[in-house]
């Protein structure tokens, strides 16, 4: 039971997030920071996730929540309710901590994160990066990770019937 413990409590309260940004700031620690639904988690999300845990010291997930991915992809999803998204996301060795966020973009969550370096797919261009001013400021980077060819939520969904 305690591997479990451990796994839900990497999923943070805006408060816990806090504290533990204070403390990763008094180590001086890199921290990255990306977001997503993360709805169906597969190959290309493991291999976006662990490179983007690569660039710096921890890695911090903002997921949306179920009102936020059905408002951004319809009433359809998500497929697999918050609670358990997060947990998933948390199990991986590489990820630090999740926070769930309500809103339609992280800008708000990445101003409170104040993250070193901003994480997302190669599809966006950087200065379009939702949070790209914020880390501009303060002199950060935003880095963009390439896909992995056939192995998205959307290519998954189109190849079978829901």
């Amino acid at each position: 039971m305690q591997k479990l413990q451990n796994i839900k409590a990497k999923i943070l309260t805006e408060t816990t997030l806090i504290s533990k940004l204070n403390y990763w700031r008094f180590k001086e620690k890199k921290i990255v920071f990306t977001n997503g639904c993360f709805d169906i988690i597969h190959r290309g999300h493991i291999e976006y996730l662990a490179q983007a845990a690569d660039l710096g010291d921890v890695l911090i997930i903002g997921l949306n929540t179920d009102n936020s991915v059905r408002k951004l992809k319809g009433e359809n999803r998500p497929v697999q309710e918050q609670n358990s998204r997060a947990l998933i996301l948390a199990a991986m060795s590489f990820v630090s901590n999740i926070i769930l966020f309500d809103e339609q973009t992280p800008y708000e969550l990445i101003k409170l994160v104040q993250p070193d370096i901003l994480v997302k797919g190669s599809d966006y261009k950087i200065e379009d990066i939702v949070g790209y001013d914020i880390l501009k400021a303060k002199g950060g980077k935003v880095e963009t990770i390439d896909f992995v060819e056939g192995f998205s939520t959307t290519e998954i969904f189109s190849r079978i019937s829901l």
